[in-house]
């Protein structure tokens, strides 16, 4: 960015606009009667009833000029795209992995990743778990432990490392079950239910030598990686100086493999992909691709889309990138912060989360107080969020009851390049109203629950005073 005269100079996006998509604009009362419609359950209202969506940052990106015009350059060759190898490059490049075997999005990867290392009545230990990875976990007879430090379960604590393994949490798993029922541990950058927390280099060379003397895998979730190693270069001594693209490659060298959603910080719409640098591991996992994803070079996915995520990969390093992206975050979750609203704290990479259980302490956790809260802001503005708390935790599969997770949260999730501070002030003025009024939201009981992953397809009804 130019060099300006302030002490702290203002940033500003490092792209300007070439297109626009109109926004429809909805009246209150239509969206109650939205609200009611999907079962007070923002996964189920219809996008063109939403007026700022910030239910994710997944494949809700807006691509360049350069990634569409990457999109006329899809050699759609059943076998052997020309877009497979650049993408297989890109990856070599940039993450160091040896073999890629791409997917139709993360959980894709994460399928297959669970059924070639986990077998029945082994335990994965993780950074905190993640609904989709603990689901292919769970269901290929393994059980997830959380191994993450204490200051992550904390939305107050300052740590500016919260997505830190803890150690000697993940020791005494090992000593217990002994390592050889331990296949990998499950290391996520930026984690995701902890609100976006990184974990440091420090942490990981650590995990690392753990790791390596006890025989364990370390595969990283490095959906939002490239963020991570942002924090890395602002946070951690002895970085400042090194690129973004530098500490990526260090982290994955530290690693056995990764699964990514490229849907995240590769800027695209679909896709992910499997990497590693085992040859073996490699060869059974195309061998399943076949029968879950599609041929070993494409993955489930077009020629068009790869290239496409090829270019993300070198977009997603630029520094001016990461800075506008994560300061829009910041920027948000400043003025929920001047509003008294409670966030979880230091503000994270992908979005500004919520302390919903705080926000409103009226309400039991089996009220769903997240969900509530989620559902009360798209009536008050027509902004879509989502809950990350009680409802996405699910169900102990022994007891049946609600997991109860320590943190409840509601996730604003910016997508990359795609709103305008505009937009994050029209979002923090309904969220600072809707805290002056707390007292008046509701709780809710659940009336539909399907058996996985309930929170993109559960219902709900209010609680009546």
């Amino acid at each position: 960015m130019p060099e300006t005269s302030a002490a702290k100079p203002s940033w500003a996006e490092p792209f300007k606009i070439k297109m626009v998509e109109l926004l429809r604009m909805t009246t209150r009362e239509e969206r109650e009667r939205v609200i009611v419609a999907a079962g007070y359950n923002t996964f189920l209202i219809r996008s063109r009833d939403v007026y700022i969506d910030l239910l994710t940052d997944s494949g809700t990106a807006a691509m360049s000029d350069r990634q569409w015009a990457g999109l006329m350059l899809g050699d759609e060759a059943y076998a052997g795209s020309e877009n497979y190898y650049h993408l297989e490059a890109a990856v070599q490049k940039h993450y160091g992995y040896k073999f890629l075997l791409p997917t139709h999005q993360g959980r894709g990867a994460e399928n297959i990743l669970s059924q070639l290392l986990i077998k029945p009545g082994d335990y994965v230990p993780g950074n905190m778990y993640f609904t989709t990875t603990r689901l292919h976990q769970e269901r290929a007879g393994g059980a997830f432990v959380d191994v993450i430090v204490d200051e992550a379960h904390d939305p107050a604590s300052e740590h500016p490392f919260k997505g830190n393994v803890d150690i000697a949490k993940l020791d005494r798993l090992v000593q217990e079950v002994g390592a050889a029922r331990v296949p990998y541990i499950s290391l996520e950058g930026n984690v995701n239910m902890a609100g976006g927390q990184p974990f440091s280099m420090a942490n990981l060379k650590e995990l690392h030598a753990y790791c390596r003397r006890h025989g364990v895998l370390i595969m990283l979730d490095a959906t939002r990686i490239i963020e991570n190693a942002f924090f890395i270069k602002e946070r951690e001594p002895g970085y400042g100086a090194k690129s973004v693209g530098q500490i990526l490659r260090e982290i994955c060298d530290l690693t056995d493999g990764a699964t990514i959603s490229a849907k995240k910080d590769l800027l695209v719409n679909i896709g992910g992909f499997l990497a590693c640098n085992d040859e073996d591991l490699f060869k059974r996992a195309q061998n399943l691709a076949v029968v879950y994803e599609g041929l070993h070079t494409y993955g489930g996915l077009a020629g068009r889309d790869m290239e496409a995520m090829a270019l993300g990969i070198e977009e997603a390093l630029m520094e001016e990138h990461q800075a506008a992206r994560i300061g829009q975050v910041r920027y948000l979750g400043a003025k929920l912060e001047a509003a008294g609203v409670p966030i979880v704290k230091p503000i994270g990479s992908h979005g500004v989360f919520i302390d919903a259980a705080a926000f409103l302490p009226h309400l039991d956790r089996d009220d769903y107080p997240a969900q509530a809260l989620a559902a009360a802001i798209y009536v008050d503005s027509g902004v879509r969020a989502m809950e990350r708390g009680n409802v996405s935790a699910g169900r102990d599969p022994q007891t049946g009851r609600n997991r109860r997770p320590e943190l409840e949260l509601v996730r604003l999730t910016i997508p990359r390049r795609v709103y305008t501070q505009a937009h994050m002030d029209v979002v923090a003025e309904s969220i600072a109203g809707l805290f002056a009024r707390r007292d008046n939201i509701p709780g809710l009981r659940m009336v539909y629950e399907p058996e996985y992953l309930r929170f993109f397809q559960a219902r709900f009804e209010p609680i009546s005073p």
